[in-house]
This record gives C-alpha cells, sequence and structure tokens, in this order.
C-alpha cells in the first residue's frame, strides 16, 4: 500500500503541468574494458576457501548465515576471500567489459525521460564460447542487457528550485564515501537505486531527500514492508571552494527471524524468556562531510556513526547454539581524511596525506563459563557498516566494505604532459578488533588445534594486515578515449597470515591461510563515452 500510494504522489506531481512536448532526444554511452590480473591472493571476489572448519569451533559465534561470499551456508565455517601461499597457486586472470547506452527525451516544461542499458561481462564467459559449433548452452548469453536507469525528471517546479526524479537512478552522494555508484576498480558492475529523490537547490545550499527500495519483503517481512534505504543530505556552498555536508540516511530491514519456526511449544516458552525476539532492522548513519580548495591545500574530511537496533540479521548471523543476539546494536564510529598539497610548478606535482577509520567489535571468543552453559547466547561483532561505498582503499584484502580497521595512507601525482597522469600511492592496514583464533600448532603450512573441542582455548591474532603500494597511469588520447595501466603490489603481514575478520563490514575474513607471502594485481583498462 505504501509504495502504491508513493507512486501516485509521484505521478501526480508529473501530471499538474500541461501536457509535455517531446523537443530533443540525445544519445549517449560508455563502454569500458578491463583486463585483470592477480597473482597470488586471488580469491577476492571470485569465492571462498574455508580456513576454519565448523569441527573446531564448537559453540563459537562464527556465523551460522550466507553473506555475500564471506560466510558459507548452514556455517561452513570461517572462510576466507584473501589467502596468500608460497606456491602462488590462486592466481586469477580474466577481462571485465561494461556496455552501457542511454537516451535522453527532453519534453516542455523542464519535463524530461532517461532510460539506460547496461550489460557487464566477463570474456568467454555468458557468450557463445564453443569454439567448434559457437554455440555453448551452458554458457549461453542468458539475461545480458538490464535496465540500469530509467527515470521521470521535473524541475524548477512550481517555480522553485526544486528538482524531482523519481525510477531507477544512481545515486551519488558526496564523495561516495557511504553511498556511490560501485565503479571505483575491478568488478565495476555498478550500481542502481529504485525510488524517489527530491533536489532543492540555491546558490547557498542545497538539500536532497530521498526514499529508495532495497529488497521486496513480501510475507517474511512485518506489515509486508520492504527493505528500504531514506535519507536527507544538506550541502552548504556559501564558502568559496569549501563544501560542507550533513546528513542522515537509515536503512530499514523488517524481515522477520524466527529460529523455532513457530513450533509449539517452544514459541510459547521463548516469549516467556524474551527469547527469539528479533524486531526490525534500523540502521542510522549521521554524517558530517567538509570538503574543498585553500589556496594549493585541498582537503576531503567526513565522519559518521551509526546507531540502531539490527538483531534482526545480526542474529542470524551469530548462532553458535539456537539463540543468536536478539539485542544487536550498531553504535559505531567511522571517518575518513585526506589533505594535499600541489606545487604550482612544471608537471603541477600533488602530495597527500590520508587516513580511515572503521569501528569494529570481535566477540567470536567464548569464555569457560559460556562454553560450559548450553544456554548460552553470544554477542554478536557488529562494526561500522559501509553501506554502498565507493571508495575502494585495497587492491586486495577488500573492495569497499573494509571494515574493523584503519587506513593510513600516503602519495604523490603528477602530469608529466598534458594527457599524461601518473599516481603512486602507499598504504598501511592494520585491524582494531583481533580475531581469537583456536590454540593450535603451526606444521608445513598447516594449523593443527591443540584440543579441538575445547573452544575456550585460543590465542590472539597479530593485527597487522599489511602495506599496500600501487603505481598508476592514466593516457588521455582524446577527451572521449582514455587508457590507463596500473600495479599494486601487497606486502602481507602476520595478520594476513593469522587471519581477521576486517572485510565484508566485519562479517568477512581475510586471510587465514599461515602465509605471509607477497601478492601482485596488474591491469590494463580502456574506456570511451560518447
Amino acid at each position: 500500500m505504501r509504495k502504491f500510494a508513493l507512486a501516485m504522489l509521484a505521478v501526480a506531481v508529473v501530471a499538474v503541468p500541461a501536457m509535455a512536448e517531446l523537443q530533443n532526444v540525445q544519445v549517449g554511452g560508455e563502454i569500458r574494458i578491463r583486463a585483470n590480473y592477480y597473482s597470488n591472493g586471488a580469491v577476492k571476489g571470485t569465492g571462498t576457501q574455508i580456513v576454519w572448519p565448523n569441527f573446531f569451533l564448537p559453540r563459537r559465534a562464527i556465523g551460522s548465515g550466507s553473506f555475500i561470499g564471506a560466510l558459507t551456508p548452514a556455517g561452513g565455517g570461517i572462510v576466507s576471500r584473501f589467502l596468500t601461499d608460497d606456491d602462488q597457486t590462486n592466481s586469477l586472470d580474466f577481462v571485465e567489459q561494461r556496455t552501457r547506452l542511454a537516451v535522453r527525451a527532453d519534453f516542455t516544461n523542464e519535463v524530461s525521460a532517461f532510460i539506460e542499458l547496461d550489460s557487464y561481462d566477463i570474456w568467454g564467459q555468458d557468450f557463445r564460447s564453443n569454439y567448434v559449433t559457437g554455440a555453448d548452452a551452458a554458457a549461453a548469453s542468458v539475461d545480458d542487457v538490464e535496465v540500469y536507469q530509467a527515470y521521470i525528471q521535473a524541475e524548477n517546479m512550481w517555480g522553485f528550485p526544486l528538482r524531482m526524479r523519481i525510477g531507477r537512478q544512481e545515486m551519488s552522494l558526496g564523495s561516495e564515501w557511504l553511498v556511490g555508484t560501485n565503479d571505483a576498480s575491478s568488478f565495476f558492475q555498478g550500481l542502481s537505486f529504485d525510488g524517489l529523490r527530491l533536489d532543492y537547490a540555491t546558490d547557498l545550499f542545497s538539500i536532497t531527500a530521498f526514499h529508495t527500495i532495497l529488497a521486496e519483503g513480501g510475507s517474511f517481512a512485518e506489515d509486508d514492508d520492504d527493505v528500504t534505504m531514506s535519507g536527507i543530505y544538506g550541502s552548504y556552498t556559501g564558502l568559496e571552494d569549501i563544501t560542507i555536508d550533513a546528513y542522515w540516511l537509515l536503512v530499514r530491514d523488517p524481515r522477520r527471524l524466527n529460529d523455532t519456526n513457530f513450533i509449539a511449544p517452544l514459541e510459547w516458552i521463548e516469549d516467556i524468556f524474551g527469547l527469539d525476539d528479533y524486531d526490525a532492522g534500523n540502521l542510522h548513519t549521521i554524517g558530517l562531510r567538509g570538503a574543498g580548495q585553500i589556496g594549493a591545500f585541498d582537503f576531503e574530511a567526513e565522519a559518521a556513526w551509526q546507531t540502531g537496533d539490527y538483531a534482526s540479521q545480526q542474529g542470524f548471523l551469530f548462532k553458535p547454539f539456537l539463540y543468536g543476539d536478539d539485542d544487536a546494536e550498531y553504535d559505531s564510529w567511522g571517518a575518513n581524511l585526506e589533505l594535499g598539497y600541489t606545487f604550482d610548478v612544471n608537471m603541477q606535482p600533488r602530495v597527500y596525506v590520508g587516513g580511515a577509520y572503521f569501528d569494529g567489535e570481535d566477540d567470536r571468543d567464548v569464555t569457560f563459563l559460556e562454553w560450559l552453559n548450553p544456554f548460552s547466547q553470544p554477542d554478536a561483532s557488529v562494526s561500522f557498516n559501509r553501506l554502498f561505498s565507493n571508495w575502494e582503499y585495497s587492491e586486495f584484502i577488500s573492495n569497499t566494505d573494509l571494515s574493523n580497521a584503519y587506513v593510513i595512507r600516503a602519495g604523490v601525482s603528477a602530469s608529466p604532459t598534458e594527457s599524461i597522469d601518473v599516481l603512486l600511492a602507499l598504504s598501511y592496514f592494520q585491524t582494531l578488533e583481533e580475531f581469537d583464533e583456536p590454540l593450535n600448532w603451526s606444521v608445513g603450512g598447516f594449523k593443527i588445534p591443540v584440543a579441538p573441542a575445547l573452544s575456550f582455548l585460543t590465542q590472539e591474532n597479530d593485527s597487522d594486515l599489511g602495506w599496500e603500494a600501487g603505481l598508476y597511469v592514466t593516457y588521455n588520447y582524446t577527451e572521449d578515449l582514455t587508457f590507463e595501466i596500473g600495479w599494486a603490489h601487497f606486502f602481507a603481514d602476520d595478520g594476513t597470515a593469522d587471519g581477521q575478520f576486517s572485510n565484508g563490514n566485519g562479517l568477512g575474513f581475510i586471510g587465514g591461510s599461515g602465509e605471509d607471502d607477497d601478492a601482485d594485481y596488474l591491469y590494463f583498462e580502456t574506456r570511451i563515452g560518447f
């Protein structure tokens, strides 16, 4: 009912002006192709590998649900998306391509419609790949083209600087530190949202309000509500070359969770003791951002605090026995900072320093008394949620979901010619809350638990994940066509060898192979826009 009312309101608003006539049609698009080669540690984005099976972690709150490849279904144990080994056996190479084609139709009364189709593919897959017959049923091209964006837009409504956009659309807020378009590095599949967005902009400030639907709730949600993200984002632009932003974002997840599926009399007993009481999840994010340029200096600073109950999903991910944490709450901080200085000399060199902090918890260990108590209810490990970030701090250990960690960054960039840009970057990564793995001996690259059944016997893993260096060169052949080549090297440290929960917003595991061998990433990319 809420969705129907929202759609009818939007239609009514658009229908207020007189009948609009088509004035102009524009066609555009982009082709982006990247060849990737990962040498060692190449589990990223392609699958998982079990590091600690469940039978070595009895009564440990390590997760029992599926989480985007970071946790295996049915609680297979702790799995890793990034592993290194001295034999360099887990390398990976592939070519990815994203093709976009858009049409914009402009009407009178400042009304327009925009439709963009896109297709993301890996060369040799989802295509006619059988080189003998030219047709491969297993890899046949199915459902390639998607409607990436499709929205109606009206500007300067009722004589005010108000713009309405309704439909499927990209959402880029600020520097895209929390909400962006998912096209920063490899696996650039893009990201769009279904919903309504209103923008009110003047010379001094702008305000954006939006409501989007992330997933259909159906019968498994309270009152058939959907999973949604809403927010208000305000910017003050009254200072020259400086922007100050403030925002509030809300992700609401009303999907229910019941451990016993209404089996009598267990549900009645649970109600008496207040168990299995997972309310709708409400994740609030409140943040401030400042960015701009003062003379030769430029800066980007942002901090956000997250609060709210989220037992419905966090409890589901931490159930070693029967009940998870039905009191799981967010109380996490995140921050991002970068300060740069550009020299007014030939090649315009710029140096920068920066850092990032993502609050995290790791309550996955168990005390002796908790191990003895069969009804012990563990605490969920809640870390700062990166939402839909487009900031990718590492080419190796995470995509845009690094959390329970902090990063220190520095680099230098320059333009040797008008068409060539060069960047040299260096980053350091460390986990905040370390994972306590089962007490074990390391023999020949294998971890042998001292006492597999006594899961309270643990040892704290090292927090130093490692260093990463990268060199990137971009050649702007024309205004429309660019070429880019990049190389990154990861110097794995003991924290990567031991393994830490710093991936997947603090729910995914990094490393754990016992090896601290280095990894490399090399890519070549070209793109053209029209």
